[in-house]
């Protein structure tokens, strides 16, 4: 196995045997225009110092990281710098674009740093984003209103205006995403069941002493998701990201012991498997608004 990474669009571009950028920090890919004739064959990973989105309709798989996913026509894909992307040797690409935003060009103001936070880029790719037709039209136009400003000569509005139409085109994938989130709700409510059953039999356990608290990552690859994906699904569903879930069956389960036993609360924190007391204290504190020994005696 292979890495090769790439760090600039202007890398990128040589790479495609693509036109010279426009612009040194962003650029919009046809698809069509790539050549493809001198890729290195074999098992190979690409990593690309950069955000992407793209959307693609061909023959053919990529591989991200140990996964494989198939475009269709009208699906985007999100990833964050330095994703693994692997794709099929045979593949045959019939149309379609993609948008690389370098990192430096976010990270340059404050509101170009905040796009970063989008919770999509850290979506794996079997959770892409499908878009209808007139969805597609929609982020299609506030594509060309980019490009518009990446080809023509820079001046004092263009970075703030890239920015305003970024914003835009990142607020209709949330919007979009919203909308997938509803539609698709009988595999959605699988998934929710599914995550209240694995956090009910982790804290049915006696004592966290050995395993420890669990993190969001845990309960995401017993899921076959991201840890974004599930936190963002359990919020429009349940109003509560995967973490507050967590943090509630542990003050859940922390209120039981004070109650029915006489344990130290030093000994309960680590029987919930925190390494440090004052770390439970302090959780379950901001969580009841009394420390676990107000709660245990209130007078």
């Amino acid at each position: 196995m292979e890495y090769v990474d790439i760090h600039s669009i202007s890398e990128l571009h040589s790479f495609y045997g693509y036109e010279k950028p426009a612009h040194p920090l962003i650029t919009i890919i046809d698809w069509a225009k790539v050549d493809r004739s001198k890729r290195k064959q074999g098992d190979i990973f690409y990593r690309l110092n950069m955000y992407s989105v793209s959307c693609k309709k061909f023959k053919g798989v990529f591989r991200y990281g140990r996964s494989t996913y198939d475009f269709s026509e009208g699906s985007l894909i999100f990833t964050a710098p330095f994703q693994p992307v692997q794709p099929d040797p045979i593949i045959e690409i019939r149309e379609g674009w993609a948008m690389y935003i370098h990192p430096d060009f976010l990270n340059a103001s404050k509101k170009g740093s905040a796009l970063t936070g989008f919770s999509f880029f850290g979506y794996d790719t079997n959770e892409a984003l499908h878009i209808s037709d007139a969805e597609k039209i929609i982020l299609e136009e506030c594509l060309q209103n980019i490009k518009r400003e990446i080809v023509q000569n820079l001046d004092n509005h263009t970075y703030n205006l890239m920015l305003t139409n970024l914003e835009l085109f990142f607020g209709y994938c949330t919007r979009f995403y919203d909308r997938q989130f509803l539609t698709r709700v009988k595999v959605n409510n699988d998934a929710v069941e599914n995550f209240e059953r694995l956090l009910n039999d982790y804290f049915a356990q006696e004592t966290l002493i050995e395993t420890g608290l669990p993190d969001v990552k845990y309960f995401a690859s017993r899921l076959h998701l991201s840890a974004n994906y599930l936190s963002d699904l359990l919020n429009k569903y349940t109003g509560k990201t995967t973490q507050e879930h967590i943090h509630l069956k542990v003050i859940e389960k922390a209120k039981s012991l004070l109650w029915s036993s006489e344990m130290a609360i030093s000994e309960i924190a680590y029987n919930l498997g925190f390494e440090h007391p004052s770390h439970f204290t302090k959780l379950f504190k901001s969580k009841t608004g009394k420390s676990p020994k107000e709660f245990r005696h209130p007078n």
